[in-house]
């Protein structure tokens, strides 16, 4: 029936610009048909609980005040949202409602949770009648007409038959927080009971998925408005977001998860206030790694209990309205409870509970079975060393069997504290997963050496190799691929793909870090890179088509990779191994400015170019390079000086200039002619080339010069000047005296100008090639923990 249940909370109604926002979010992600669970806008409840405040001490000048204080929330709201006879008649009402409020206290009639109600009808009434200006079809419902409890039980038949009220052909909107029970009298449902509300509608409907809209983008190892470096993870299992929210997590709460127990629906974290970004799936058991969190208690009393009775805890946080942790340690069974609710736990349990502690601070560390003991004594020392005073430290398993750590203190965990804490026990726990994408001569050297470098890489984070991928096939293991035998496991279990099955998988993939490694020379892979950033996967490439594509589009990918804080690495894209790209940044960075560049940056038209004396013809030396492998099947590609010309704009890229390919001048190392028809027909012409070539060779030599295939980007000049094309250098120059075969790259600088900067070396082969991949794959892994 319903396919999906989204509820928003009250940050996310906190004002007119908040409802156009989530108005927009539900056009754009909801279906007719799904559920809109709505919580009281901004601070609307606690303004409520104010107001029955001054009701039970008579303040009769107070509940004027505060009845205004909500009365100009409401209509500043409405007035911003609504038009002409919808504002007009929801003004009306909301007048109608609040009199009746002044009126039933002032008769002493005043209700608590039929109070506090009003919030949520408030919310789900406007959000509906503004959808409906909006021109879509929407109705507001209370959830008194769906969600029935009997003896404070849910009567779950009976509220399954009621949810089919709920309309396929419109927005459903309701009321969270809120129920009735069997004499028809208001219940409220817990604070932030509105995400129970959520998923026990789900489950009456058997909706497909639950999206929690918030102020975070998901779940965080800490909380990320304390720490920087918080991690988000993208899947956490259901167990472990349940111990997180009986610790006090308040992004999660323990009664959201109980009514998924047992079924295939989705439930997701989202932000309201960043749409755009991919929140946290909570997944059954089994779907997910277990994570690392660290989540903190404040101001709390610790409770000795005795004779704790089946459900009592479930009794006391209906009470207070608010979840409670409690443990055994040494036999004795203990309770945690906010400070402010003391008092009423201790009166209700009537003689059976013994305030041990008082004005506690709590460190959670829910985390992977087997460190709880490692992680909490580890905890327990850091803060000794910063004068914290730690009262209770242990760790132990919860009934469903998960480990968690906790310790009490006298002193409040503050932002540099909990970073430390964070920096200490939970930034090792993050994992890297590595997917390498083409699997020829250099993908297969890459992967052989892969196994040497996880030495040394897994000093820094454990990375895995997790998936391989071809053209048209793919291998995922989300476990890891052995290095020792890959290539069998490949030909026996790599299946087919299409774009959107590798992009489900990296989805897929449970790791705190993802980087997609292009070794392929594919430019139709290389445009689904801004699809790869989508996933949250850095980006190491050999491949030059996406640092050379149209900078509309280069540009936005940029921008999207930093938005995310994703990393791009290609410094083999051009040089193989050679650290250009290194030399180039740490000269920016250091404040230096570079004026020119220039060099030779094809190893195969390096060797071409040294080799060529004219002692024979020069189609058969280009005959020889490709016999030997130096060239593309077709060597015309590598005459035609388009890889140059790429290799250059991904450096001006580098300096910070916004260039095109068109904007680099190209002269081919042949005629043009020649470029014409296939392989065949310019073997028949090759004289051509001979005569062309023996010329240039002859006009060199005239002027006691050789010839270079140069690339040249020069600053200095009012005009920018970028060039690829062959030319005639002096024999002392740098470019002359190169090995046949090498690269080289001369930069002249502020710092660096009659005395160029030279980087020289092996600008082709495999394994080079592979090796310059794993520099950037270290840099990569190092940057992650700093």
């Amino acid at each position: 029936m319903n396919k999906s249940v989204h509820k928003f909370g009250g940050s996310s109604l906190s004002s007119a610009a908040r409802y156009h926002a989530v108005a927009n979010i539900i056009i754009s992600h909801c279906q007719l048909g799904d559920s809109i669970v709505v919580s009281a806008a901004g601070k609307t409840t606690n303004t409520l609980v104010k107001l029955w405040q001054c009701y039970q001490q008579n303040d009769a000048q107070g509940i004027c005040d505060v009845v205004k204080l909500l009365k100009n929330h409401q209509v500043e709201l409405i007035s911003e949202l609504l038009i002409d006879e919808q504002q007009v008649h929801a003004l009306g009402k909301l007048n109608i409602e609040l009199d009746a409020i002044t009126q039933l206290a002032q008769q002493n009639k005043l209700i608590e949770a039929q109070l506090l109600a009003h919030g949520e009808v408030w919310s789900s009434r406007l959000l509906a009648q503004y959808l409906t200006q909006l021109d879509y079809k929407a109705h507001s419902f209370d959830a008194r007409d769906l969600l029935l409890l009997k003896d404070g039980q849910l009567q779950h038949d009976t509220n399954q038959k009621s949810c089919e009220v709920l309309n396929a052909l419109q927005f459903n909107v309701v009321t969270g927080f809120i129920a009735k029970d069997i004499d028809g009298e208001t219940v409220t449902l817990g604070r932030n009971g509105s995400d129970y509300s959520a998923t026990l509608i789900a489950r009456y409907c058997n909706a497909q998925s639950v999206t929690i809209w918030t102020d975070t983008q998901g779940v965080y190892s800490t909380d990320p408005r304390k720490v920087k470096h918080a991690i988000k993870y993208s899947k956490v299992c259901r167990e472990q977001a349940n111990l997180l929210a009986r610790l006090g997590n308040p992004v999660l709460h323990a009664k959201t998860l109980t009514p998924l127990k047992e079924t295939d629906i989705k439930l997701v974290v989202r932000s309201s206030f960043d749409s755009h970004s991919g929140g946290t799936e909570i997944v059954k058991k089994g779907s997910a790694k277990q994570k690392h969190f660290l989540t903190t208690l404040d101001n709390h009393d610790l409770v000795k209990i005795e004779e704790l009775a089946d459900g009592e805890i479930g009794e006391l946080s209906q009470l207070i309205q608010h979840s409670l942790h409690h443990f055994d340690l040494d036999g004795d069974t203990y309770l945690l409870i906010p400070a402010s609710y003391t008092h009423t736990v201790i009166n209700h349990l009537s003689g059976r509970a013994n305030l041990i502690e008082s004005n506690l601070f709590g460190l959670g560390i829910v985390c992977p079975n087997s460190v709880a003991q490692q992680l909490t004594e580890q905890a327990s020392k850091l803060l000794q060393k910063y004068n914290i005073n730690v009262r209770f430290a242990f760790s132990q398993k919860d009934l469903l069997g998960n480990e968690y750590g906790l310790v009490l203190c006298e002193q409040a965990f503050d932002t540099d504290l909990l970073t430390v804490l964070h920096d200490e026990l939970i930034s090792d726990s993050q994992e890297l997963a590595v997917i390498v994408a083409g699997l020829g001569n250099v993908g297969a050297t890459f992967i052989e050496q892969l196994e040497q470098q996880l030495i040394r890489l897994n000093q820094l984070i454990p990375v895995k190799l997790v998936g391989l991928v071809r053209s048209k096939s793919m291998l995922f293991n989300t476990d890891g691929i052995a290095l020792s035998d890959w290539q069998p496991q490949w030909q026996n279990t790599a299946v087919s793909y299409e774009k959107e099955t590798l992009i489900n998988q990296l989805e897929q993939l449970d790791y705190e870090h993802k980087v997609v490694i292009d070794i392929t020379a594919s430019e139709e892979f290389s445009l689904l890179y801004p699809d790869f950033a989508s996933q949250n996967c850095h980006l190491i490439s050999a491949n030059k088509y996406a640092g050379t594509a149209q900078t509309s589009w280069y540009d936005s990918l940029r921008e999207k990779l930093s938005e995310r804080n994703l990393k791009w690495r290609y410094n083999t894209s051009v040089g193989a191994g050679l650290p250009i790209n290194f030399a180039l940044n740490d000269l920016q960075h250091s404040g230096d400015k570079v004026e020119r560049l220039s060099g030779v940056f094809s190893g195969t038209l390096s060797w071409l170019c040294c080799e060529y004396d004219g002692a024979a013809p020069f189609s058969e030396l280009l005959l020889q390079a490709k016999g030997m492998g130096y060239t593309e099947p077709d060597p015309r590609e590598d005459l035609s000086g388009r890889d140059v010309q790429r290799k250059l704009l991904i450096l001006a890229r580098e300096v910070g200039l916004s260039l095109d390919l068109d904007d680099i001048e190209l002269t081919p190392m042949m005629p043009l002619e020649l470029t014409q028809g296939d392989w065949q027909s310019f073997l028949d012409k090759r004289d051509v080339l001979d005569v062309y070539m023996d010329e240039k060779l002859s006009n060199a030599a005239k002027d006691n010069l050789v010839l270079r295939y140069v690339a040249e980007l020069n600053l200095t000049e009012n005009k920018l000047i970028a060039k690829v094309g062959l030319s005639a250098v002096a024999k002392d120059d740098p470019l002359a005296t190169l090995k046949a075969g090498d690269n080289i790259f001369v930069i002249n600088s502020q710092w660096y100008q009659e005395n160029a900067l030279v980087i020289q070396g092996p600008g082709a082969g495999k394994e080079v090639t592979a090796a310059g991949i794993h520099s950037d794959l270290y840099w990569l892994t190092n940057s992650l923990v700093k």
